[in-house]
């Protein structure tokens, strides 16, 4: 669950998002809490002010996620509508997240519910994402639990070292989400036009070099082939 710790709020439009003028807040409800486990095996928490039925709407309108969630969605293209309820609806995504490298992948969902939905993704990864909304009081707990396996080249081979980059870079896509989710929200919640005004964009795409990242790479391969080397001499000796 939610941790209870502080920060300090630098974005004045953190005061729709967290609902307070004060400098220093108890960050009860704005803070994605991700615990991971094995692979690349990965849950993400977050805590919003709204409806199931709104999250449900807002999350489950895949071709809008490039308007609301721009710095991981680039492209969002719907292959197959599915039934009436989305249920076999089939998609095709183009994402990134901070670091330099996209993804192009797609996934079918498998199961909707009132509480949320199931995917079955495949293209440079393989796996399967769950969406679960609860609703606690005015609250909506949104847990995704994203289970993958890397199948883009870079990915695949060098997972040992990339699983790291790779993991970090997942978190900070999901806290974009819950930013970019609480300036949706606070734009359809806004009393007036002028209020919807007032609220930023949210966060766009990064456009770093890959130059740092294959510096990165090219330096831990080169110290694990050192140590590898010593080891085995060691052994000769």
């Amino acid at each position: 669950m939610a941790t209870n710790d502080y920060h300090f709020i630098s974005n004045p439009a953190d005061h729709y998002m967290y609902g307070s003028c004060n400098r220093l807040e108890k960050a009860t409800h704005n803070r994605a809490k991700i615990q991971e486990l094995t692979g690349f095996d990965i849950i993400t928490q977050w805590w919003v002010e709204s409806t199931l039925k709104e999250v449900n709407e807002i999350i489950g309108n895949a071709p809008d996620l490039v308007r609301w969630w721009p710095s991981v969605y680039l492209d969002v293209q719907i292959v197959e509508p599915g039934n009436e309820r989305g249920l076999g609806k089939v998609v095709s995504l183009y994402t990134k997240g901070r670091l330099p490298y996209t993804l192009r992948w797609s996934f079918r969902v498998t199961d909707v519910r009132q509480d949320g939905f199931t995917l079955e993704a495949w293209g440079d990864f393989d796996g399967r994402g769950i969406w679960k909304f609860e609703q606690e009081g005015p609250w909506v707990n949104i847990t995704y639990d994203w289970k993958i396996r890397a199948e883009k080249p870079m990915l695949r081979y060098f997972s040992f070292l990339v699983k790291p980059i790779f993991a970090a870079n997942h978190r900070w896509a999901m806290a974009k989400g819950e930013e970019s989710l609480r300036l949706e929200l606070a734009r359809r919640h806004a009393a007036t036009a002028e209020q919807r005004a007032l609220i930023p964009a949210p966060p766009q795409p990064t456009t770093s070099s890959i130059v740092p990242l294959l510096l990165g790479t090219t330096a831990v391969v080169g110290a694990l082939g050192g140590l590898f080397y010593l080891f085995q001499r060691s052994l000769k000796e």
